[in-house]
């Protein structure tokens, strides 16, 4: 069953129930599968699928710092929420001993010594990590560990 095809269900599922909050993150993600499939003319893969998951998710995150900074807690409590539906629709994160495994296999793989191989051990871990750990700071853990 694809992202989609659940996000369906669960949004019926979720007008059964009055739940008004779910119901409303459900129907703001399907939107953007949707206006992501049109904008490609053509049925998203399940890859693509989760990447407009995770880019929603990311922008939760960034929405509740902000709001949080500006003291506007109503407003972060509101992302919060949206922010664990769509949790539920992802893979479940790594820890971080997880991505420190995969980022020292990728530095052996790829023979990388300097912070210009960068670029080589991304190319091993991005697929790895992806939807399922936060983009920069893996990145942030690759370049310590060939800055070392």
């Amino acid at each position: 069953m694809s992202i989609l095809e659940r996000l369906t269900e669960d949004m019926k599922e979720a007008m059964k129930r009055g739940d008004k909050e779910r119901l409303s993150t459900i129907r703001l993600l399907r939107g953007q599968i949707k206006d992501a499939e049109i904008n490609k003319r053509a049925a998203l893969s399940e890859e693509e699928e989760l990447a407009v998951l995770t880019n929603a998710a990311k922008k939760r995150r960034e929405s509740i710092e902000a709001f949080t900074n500006a003291q506007r807690d109503d407003l972060a409590a509101k992302e919060k929420s949206e922010l664990e539906v769509i949790q539920t629709y992802l893979p479940s994160p790594l820890s971080n001993a997880e991505i420190e495994t995969i980022v020292q296999q990728a530095l052996v793989e790829s023979g990388a010594q300097t912070i210009k191989d960068l670029g080589k051990v991304m190319q091993l871990v991005a697929p790895k990590t992806r939807g399922r750990a936060d983009g920069k700071m893996v990145t942030d853990l690759v370049r310590n560990k060939l800055s070392l």
